[in-house]
């Protein structure tokens, strides 16, 4: 069964201001939360998908474990090369299910990690919250990692008060990497998200998921789309851009404006420049839009 979109990561040095960043471009942002291996983060969440805004504030608690080496080294060694997007990860049924499906495929970068935090619900009330990740490796995409999540009480994470956005964020569209060359990572792509409406041309290869595409674009073909440059691909593949579907594209646009946020595009789309929102560059879509 294909693997829908579950959350990105974006990396920040300073979560505050990220924080504070998100909420100027009309997002409701949750608190800060603390991981044992030393990152911190802050969620904005979505129907299904949700942002996690991270950065290592205590990297000498990065330990030997699985989430320390993936999860907290990884984003520090990101973070001092910049900021931006640096992990995608896609919903699972059955986190077990789909590390035997990476391993299979020649993909599979861990075993299954399991990690148990508390949250506080809007009411005040402590709930548990935990999850079980299974990591994927596309070795021509050392600057992104890649990892399925299964929810073990998804009732206790997600919450519709943490769904209403000011902006009238509504559902995610799609994620966006660039690559020199997309065919390239094609037959990863096939394996990691299980798509079966996978389709391939010169300078793009986009999987529909059940909730959003996951597109690979090379640089020309991304600045097309989004009036923007594409991150450095050197080094390998990137995740670039986070397209997000909105109730109402102009409310949304006179929301921006008022806060002082740039942004290009017109008609059914505003960009967000990576240079205005940390490394990222964030696209708002009208709802009901195609996309690419």
């Amino acid at each position: 069964m294909a693997r829908g979109l579950d959350h990105v990561v974006h990396a920040v040095r300073d979560l505050d201001a990220a924080a504070e960043l998100y909420r100027r471009m009309g997002f409701t942002v949750g608190a800060r939360n603390r991981h044992p291996w030393g990152t911190h983060n802050a969620i904005v969440q979505l129907p299904g998908f949700f942002i996690e805004l991270l950065t290592v504030a205590e990297p000498d608690k990065l330990g030997r474990d699985g989430f320390s080496k993936l999860f907290g080294a990884y984003n520090r060694d990101f973070l001092a090369r910049g900021e931006g997007f640096s992990l995608l990860i896609l919903e699972s049924k059955d986190a077990a299910a789909d590390k035997s499906a990476f391993s299979a495929a020649g993909i599979a970068a861990s075993d299954v990690l399991r990690f148990e935090r508390e949250a506080t619900r809007p009411d005040g009330a402590t709930v548990k919250v935990a999850f079980s990740l299974a990591f994927a490796e596309n070795k021509a995409a050392p600057d992104i990692h890649f990892a399925t999540c299964q929810q073990h009480f998804p009732q206790n994470f997600w919450n519709p008060a943490f769904q209403n956005h000011a902006n009238g964020a509504q559902a995610i569209a799609g994620v966006v990497m660039v690559a020199g060359k997309p065919a390239d990572h094609r037959d990863f792509l096939a394996s990691y998200s299980a798509a079966v409406d996978l389709h391939a041309s010169a300078n793009a290869v986009v999987a529909k998921t059940p909730r959003g595409e996951i597109a690979i674009l090379d640089p020309m073909a991304f600045r097309g789309s989004y009036g923007a440059a594409s991150p450095p691909v050197m080094g390998g593949a990137r995740l670039a851009a986070l397209r997000l579907a909105v109730a109402d594209i102009e409310a949304a646009d006179d929301l921006l404006r008022a806060a002082h946020i740039a942004t290009t595009g017109k008609g059914s789309r505003l960009v967000v420049d990576a240079a205005a929102a940390m490394g990222a560059i964030i696209v708002f879509e009208q709802n009901g839009k195609s996309g690419r």
